[in-house]
């Protein structure tokens, strides 16, 4: 039953929310927002066994697939859409599905999130397989279109990852491994956009960029397969090489331009002063890892 969920019920502390002073409201609301991390850090072990599933996925040319409906949805799509400038991925290797379509990015679709089946068709459309990791994402942990889309995961192979916010969830049942931060009462009664809703973002984060720093596109802490697709990335694909090279600001310029603006490969030119192509060939075979390579 809804009302049973944490996540659902009331707050003692905010009980004279409309009553406060707008510093009253952000102080609570900053308090309770503190815990989040502290929540997160009790599932961090849960946390580690998905990222390995997710690298394992990866590492045999599936997919990360985020599953989830409304603010749960948005958190997906925004993560799966951030992969690709910051690590170079290709648009279909993380991906987010929402209830509703893309549409419900912007919008609210009514009555989406309730189809199990709907859930199901979304993953055949896109031919999910044993390769792939999908994580379906819900605060109450009970959405029937991610329940759906887990059931048809697991029937055809595929990793299940589940995150939830409520302790012994549904979700949680149809999961290989199940992620619950029991974020507790939201300051605004059963709004999960708040404290639930930073748990997952916080969490996706972790899933994501661990994932892709074990796939070799991190050196140091450097983002070295940052996709440079606008003026402020070239310049910090530029600043990148300086930082990792301790070259200046002309040197580094030119080594892009000559690398054909790969970063890791004007990074290994520069520390081996080797040519593009033995830069390209050694990247090669050190699957992607700077370290490897040098």
């Amino acid at each position: 039953m809804l009302e049973k969920l944490l996540t659902e019920q009331r707050n003692d502390k905010t009980m004279q929310l409309d009553n406060m002073s707008v510093i009253e409201i952000l102080q609570t609301m900053n308090a309770e927002d503190q815990t989040v991390a502290q929540n997160v850090a009790k599932c961090l072990s849960s946390i580690e066994e998905a990222t390995y599933k997710v690298v394992n996925s990866l590492q045999r040319n599936g997919r990360l697939i985020y599953v989830g409906a409304g603010t749960s949805g948005r958190l997906g799509i925004l993560d799966a859409v951030e992969c690709v400038p910051t690590f170079s991925t290709s648009p279909s290797m993380v991906q987010g599905l929402i209830a509703g379509g893309m549409k419900a990015f912007t919008e609210a679709v009514e009555g989406a999130e309730d189809s199990e089946t709907q859930g199901q068709f979304d993953l055949r459309e896109i031919s999910v397989s044993s390769k792939d990791t999908v994580i379906g994402i819900a605060a109450s942990g009970r959405t029937p279109y991610v329940i759906g889309a887990l059931k048809y995961a697991n029937s055809v192979g595929a990793n299940c990852v589940s995150i939830s916010c409520n302790k012994g969830s549904e979700i949680s049942r149809y999961a290989k491994v199940a992620i619950e931060v029991e974020t507790g009462q939201e300051v605004l009664t059963g709004s999960t956009r708040l404290k639930a809703g930073t748990a997952q973002k916080l969490v996706l984060n972790m899933i994501s960029t661990a994932s892709m720093i074990k796939l070799g596109k991190v050196y140091q802490n450097l983002m070295v397969d940052v996709k440079a697709t606008n003026l402020k990335l070239i310049e910090r694909s530029k600043h990148i090489i300086m930082q990792a090279t301790n070259v200046d600001y002309s040197t580094a310029e030119n080594t892009l331009q000559n690398a054909n603006h790969n970063v890791k490969a004007a990074i290994i030119m520069i520390l081996l002063t080797c040519s593009y192509d033995e830069a390209r060939q050694r990247l090669k075979d050190s699957q992607g890892f700077i370290r490897g390579a040098i």
